[in-house]
């Protein structure tokens, strides 16, 4: 305290808390990393492409048959062959 008018000085203002960590600004900085990761992981779970995550976060079997094609595993004929037994397989459902 400044003994002349009563009032703090700076000095006591910085390391009492009142700007400074005090007992609430640990309370404050943990709520606001909380935050932080909410928003992070909401905008990691809704930036990923629906066609992706099917049901349950499994490959749509196109993506596992595109995927497989571009990887050299099939050939030209196997992808076409499989892909119209998937088309086909979509409509009798």
């Amino acid at each position: 305290m400044h003994p002349q008018a009563g009032v703090p000085s700076v000095e006591d203002i910085m390391m009492n808390g009142y700007y400074g960590m005090g007992s609430g600004g640990v309370l404050m900085w943990l709520t606001s990393l909380l935050i932080v990761a909410a928003l992070v992981w909401l905008v990691v779970r809704f930036a990923t492409p629906s066609s992706t995550r099917g049901s349950g976060g499994r490959e749509r079997p196109e993506d596992v048959l595109d995927r497989r094609f571009a990887a050299g595993e099939i050939d030209a004929d196997t992808y076409k062959a499989q892909r119209a037994a998937l088309v086909e397989a979509r409509k009798n459902r």
